[in-house]
């Protein structure tokens, strides 16, 4: 698909498609026209590095866990990983989990308050 398509399908603009592949979160071949060209798993790994920036990580985090992404049993070795890579994955892993443990109060929260004007209104 060209860009355009994974951007709207995405949900993005073509102008962060372009930065992810910039980045090598994403790849695309070239055409005979030389317009890129992305696989349907371009989709997904667009959808899914908007879930994860929307949850705070950084680019440079996501890139350092794609490896994981593709197939998280598999065994995973990073040449060079540093004790400073280490504890910002440790960092943001806590992070995230204090996130959604927030979520998950406040979404229990709605729920009884929605029982509850249920309860009322039956």
């Amino acid at each position: 698909m060209r860009i355009g398509e994974l951007a709207a399908r995405a949900g993005v603009s073509p102008r962060q498609v372009r930065f992810y592949e910039a980045r090598g979160l994403i790849t695309s071949t070239r055409g005979a026209n030389n317009y890129r060209d992305y696989g349907e798993t371009a989709l997904g790994r667009v959808q899914q590095m908007r879930e994860l920036l929307d949850a705070g990580l950084s680019t440079q985090v996501i890139r350092a866990i794609l490896p994981c992404l593709e197939s998280p049993r598999d065994p995973i070795v990073f040449d060079g990983v540093t004790s400073e890579t280490v504890a910002v994955l440790e960092r943001e892993r806590d992070r995230l989990t204090e996130r959604v443990d927030v979520l998950a109060r406040n979404r229990d929260a709605i729920g009884d308050y929605l029982a509850e004007l249920q309860r009322r209104a039956g």
